[in-house]
């Protein structure tokens, strides 16, 4: 787990996204300035994304107010791309009734999706906290606790909001 101090965040890259579900429109980082941004990487057959990360972060979209925070699911898929289709993936979302916005992350040169490439993710799931200034904050690879996810963001929304009242 990676988590940096306000002043030495670098800016988060850019989403290379092939294409959204659950959105009427392209997302990037951009359109999201001034809301925390909890970016959820996942495989639709990696165990646990399916058994943690994707219903915490189902939960983390029901719990906040979407006016401060964004949860963005990016699919990435970098083994099995044969059966991984976006047909698929449609089915998957509509069957976990996740409600978030999902992004399908664009093939690279080699196994690794560009999305993934440039987090420097190792694999999935993969959860990624962006500060309202688009600034990178968190980045672990793995599942984690609730409570501690939510402590994060609650941070990142506290910071927000003494930002906002100077």
């Amino acid at each position: 787990m990676i988590m940096m101090e306000s002043a030495a965040a670098p800016l988060a890259p850019d989403w290379h996204v092939a294409q959204w579900f659950n959105s009427s429109s392209p997302l990037d980082l951009e359109s999201l300035r001034g809301k925390v941004v909890a970016l959820h990487a996942f495989q639709m057959l990696c165990p646990g994304c399916v058994m943690n990360s994707l219903p915490q972060a189902q939960r983390i979209a029901e719990n906040f107010d979407p006016g401060d925070l964004a949860v963005i699911g990016i699919h990435t898929v970098f083994e099995h791309n044969e059966v991984m289709t976006t047909q698929a993936l449609a089915v998957f979302i509509r069957e976990f009734r996740l409600t978030f916005p999902v992004g399908v992350d664009l093939p690279g040169a080699g196994p690794i999706p560009k999305t993934m490439a440039a987090y420097g993710m190792q694999g999935t799931p993969t959860l990624v906290l962006i500060d309202h200034r688009g600034r990178l904050h968190k980045h672990t690879f793995g599942t984690e606790d609730d409570i501690r996810v939510g402590a994060d963001i609650g941070l990142l929304l506290a910071e927000r909001e003494r930002s906002d009242a100077q």
